[in-house]
């Protein structure tokens, strides 16, 4: 558990609960606690709460029709989802990367393809293209040499990275002490070279 797991508590202000850095099994934790959805990703975890902490009330409680919407996009999604894939059939809200979808890009890319992160998110951000545009953005990724962007709830991962950029010499457990110490501060948790005055 993280040095701030003491910290979450629905007493907390949004504006502190933002400072601190909390691991998203203390965020389960805490929804279970107060009666919250579980399910989901960090960002959606942290978004419940901080609704909660505000309102006292339930996200997914505080809006039946949108609740309502949302049942009815659904169903019009899994309806998208059971029909067969072709080259022109348009990708539709909240992609899922199955195991069809999966075995349809490698029919038409080749048994190397990988639903690989930037390209999971370009498919998320662009429900109106075709399957032929999902393709050819594909070949367009896979020829950029940018590098991925590390979402929000992959910090850890951000850090590490530019920990070793910035000290190539170093190890992993240094990195990850400093790590430790950053994330028990307030504020944000990106690497700075003061970092490395926990180590001395």
């Amino acid at each position: 558990m993280s040095s701030n797991s003491h910290k979450l508590n629905k007493n907390l202000k949004v504006s502190e609960f933002k400072e601190y850095y909390f691991l998203k099994e203390e965020l389960k934790d805490f929804c279970r606690e107060e009666g919250l959805k579980i399910s989901g990703s960090k960002s959606q975890l942290e978004e419940r709460i901080i609704y909660y902490l505000d309102t006292g009330k339930s996200l997914n409680d505080s809006n039946p029709t949108k609740n309502n919407a949302n049942f009815q996009k659904s169903n019009l999604n899994k309806a998208i989802a059971s029909e067969e894939i072709t080259l022109d059939s348009i990708l539709g809200e909240n992609y899922k990367c199955s195991e069809d979808k999966r075995e349809f890009f490698e029919k038409e890319i080749g048994k190397g393809f990988k639903f690989k992160v930037k390209f999971q998110k370009w498919l998320k951000s662009n429900p109106d293209k075709t399957y032929q545009d999902a393709i050819n953005a594909y070949y367009e990724l896979q020829n950029s040499k940018e590098k991925t962007k590390i979402d929000k709830q992959f910090q850890y991962n951000q850090y590490i990275r530019d920990f070793f950029e910035d000290n190539d010499d170093r190890t992993l457990n240094d990195a990850i002490k400093c790590w430790k110490h950053k994330k028990s501060l307030k504020g944000h948790n990106k690497y700075e070279k003061s970092d490395l005055d926990v180590l001395n």
